[in-house]
């Protein structure tokens, strides 16, 4: 009985401190999150470095993180601050009356009354549509301001925090494998299954990194093309949104071309408009049907409805990271029932009694 107090007291202990761990790692989990996802993503290149250099393991993680670094994380920087000075300049011109969102959906109103009959028929009031849709405009701007000017007053936070992620994942590169067989001999959930799980979260980090964010980094760049090219305003902010929106398949990037496109029609540019839908339509919106399956595989591809439900709630739960994190955590989701079900249920079902049709029990 002693021994068996002693066994519980332990995991209770073992229980208490890894929920303390893990709450003294919640600033960093951000970090953190996208070290792994780096480790992830980039072991194919690792793994390319260790049979052209050989057992290196220093060497070879550094030359990746490296490559990481040139193609990743310096463009992010750049981007990410471009972006910023686009939205605060926008802003900027918005407080000054250069820039007037209200006057120019009085104008796709004027040239386009229909729409406003159309919204009338489903009691929609297009004026408190109008004014919502500059409260959102304003409110974007304002918050991109906001950041701005909170990445400013938290510039060591930041970089601390990017420092974090990169050395972070200089050592999962080193020694993920390490730590994945060290968490396998720890979990009591079976080797195999353990194996299995492990590989499932791998398939699904790189799929839903990989893939949804490639498509929508994709589609917000060439949505960003055409709008320079047509030199609308702020095409880098706009090219960014798209590939935000991207990221939800009942949205996609046409909620931002669309009314530029009617905009456009509205001012009585019809050529740019015309060219503007059809770049759309055609190059935008089959750039995900033809790139998905590519690169996230369509075993791992969730129902769109899903996808939309875990995109928003994991940008409420997690922030801006929510758009990685609530379709990774969506995908496992399923992956673990779909475990239990292969397993437990065929267990489950092999274990009843089979009755022929027809047959009779014999008394």
């Amino acid at each position: 009985m002693y021994a068996k107090l002693e066994t519980r007291t332990f995991l209770a202990m073992l229980v208490g401190v890894s929920f303390a761990f893990i709450w003294l790692m919640k600033p960093f989990f951000g970090p953190i999150f996208w070290a792994v996802a780096i480790a992830l993503i980039f072991h194919p290149v690792q793994q390319l470095l260790v049979r052209r250099l050989g057992e290196r393991p220093n060497i070879n993680a550094l030359i990746t993180l490296m490559i990481c670094m040139i193609i990743v994380v310096i463009p992010v920087l750049f981007l990410g601050t471009a972006l910023i000075a686009e939205g605060v300049g926008i802003y900027q011109k918005i407080q000054e009356g250069e820039i007037r969102p209200g006057e120019y959906i009085d104008q796709v109103n004027q040239s386009f009354p229909a729409i406003q009959a159309f919204l009338a028929q489903f009691d929609i009031n297009f004026g408190e549509l109008r004014d919502r849709a500059v409260n959102a405009i304003l409110g974007g701007s304002q918050f991109l301001a906001k950041q701005a000017l909170g990445i400013g007053q938290n510039t060591f936070q930041f970089f601390l925090g990017l420092a974090l992620m990169v050395y972070m994942a200089f050592f999962l590169l080193r020694d993920g494998h390490k730590l994945v067989e060290l968490l396998i001999k720890a979990l009591p959930l079976g080797d195999e299954r353990e194996r299995l799980l492990f590989a499932k979260f791998a398939e699904v980090t790189r799929a839903t990194v990989k893939g949804n964010l490639l498509i929508a980094i994709i589609q917000g760049a060439l949505g960003g093309l055409i709008f320079w090219a047509l030199g609308i305003t702020g095409a880098l902010l706009w090219g960014v949104v798209m590939a935000i929106v991207s990221l939800l398949p009942a949205v996609g990037a046409a909620i931002v071309w669309v009314p530029a496109a009617v905009y456009l029609a509205a001012v009585g540019d019809i050529i740019p408009a015309i060219i503007l839908t059809a770049f759309g339509t055609i190059v935008i919106g089959l750039a995900d049907n033809l790139l998905r399956p590519i690169l996230v595989g369509r075993d791992t591809k969730m129902p769109d409805y899903l996808v939309l439900l875990s995109t928003l709630g994991g940008i409420v739960l997690f922030g801006i990271n929510g758009f990685v994190m609530g379709p990774l955590v969506a995908a496992l989701f399923m992956a673990f029932w779909g475990i239990f079900i292969r397993e437990f249920g065929e267990e489950a079902h092999a274990s009843r009694p089979e009755c022929e049709p027809g047959s009779k029990d014999e008394g």
